[in-house]
């Protein structure tokens, strides 16, 4: 399997029956017609025990990083699914945006469903974790589960995910450290139990907040330049 940054799918860990996956960047959660990119479905074939008889109880956006949870028996995938729909499962998602955001909000913005014709409504907590200067690290509590959603509801408000080209900002902006991706990880998921699956930042994100906070360092004045 080839994806970007040379990563590959790990197993996170397993409780309840549930496989947690780490899906990179650049994999799709589940395989195309068009053969476009790499599938986490056939990485699970390609396994033994079992991961290889798991399948995906969800999806994360192909440019999108993080746990994606599978299951081996169908029952077990449609309770997920239930759990998904009926807002059971919490996930929590880490992203870098373009602008300076206040330190908590909520995110009330119905999203037009291209499948159903109408909008649908959509629901997004973030709360700052950290000030970079010209940009913000965000830590996303999505309520409902629409296309996109995120990265909709946050250009909306005028904070583009750092390496959104689908839904970018009005102007080009330079990013230090810039990841080449999109710059949005699904950092943890917890089930209904309080179970609790996390995925740490992969290493080209890791890198980007590094240099992200190299700039921001700079930009600011030391106490003896500050008037």
């Amino acid at each position: 399997m080839s994806v970007p940054n040379g990563a590959v799918p790990r197993l996170i860990g397993a409780k309840e029956g549930i496989l947690a996956v780490y899906k990179p960047a650049g994999v799709l959660a589940h395989p195309s017609a068009e053969g476009q990119a790499p599938d986490l479905i056939s990485w699970l074939r390609s396994q033994g025990g079992a991961l290889r008889k798991a399948l995906p109880a969800h999806r994360l956006d192909l440019e999108t990083s993080g746990v994606v949870l599978c299951a081996p028996d169908p029952d077990a995938r449609a309770a997920l699914g239930r759990a998904f729909e009926d807002g059971l499962i919490h996930k929590t998602y880490l992203a870098v945006v373009i602008g300076q955001a206040q330190a908590q909000a909520v995110i009330r913005q119905p999203l037009q469903d291209a499948r159903r014709g109408h909008a649908l409504d959509a629901v997004t907590r973030y709360q700052l974790v950290e000030a970079l200067g010209g940009f913000s690290l965000l830590s996303l509590r999505p309520e409902t589960g629409r296309k996109h959603q995120l990265r909709r509801h946050l250009q909306g408000v005028g904070l583009p995910i750092v390496g959104d080209t689908r839904y970018p900002p009005p102007r080009k902006v330079k990013v230090p450290g810039f990841p080449h991706r999109l710059w949005l990880h699904a950092q943890s998921v917890e089930l209904p139990s309080g179970a609790r699956f996390e995925c740490a930042l992969p290493i080209e994100l890791e890198e980007s907040l590094k240099r992200l906070r190299e700039g921001a360092a700079r930009a600011t004045p030391s106490p003896e330049e500050q008037p």
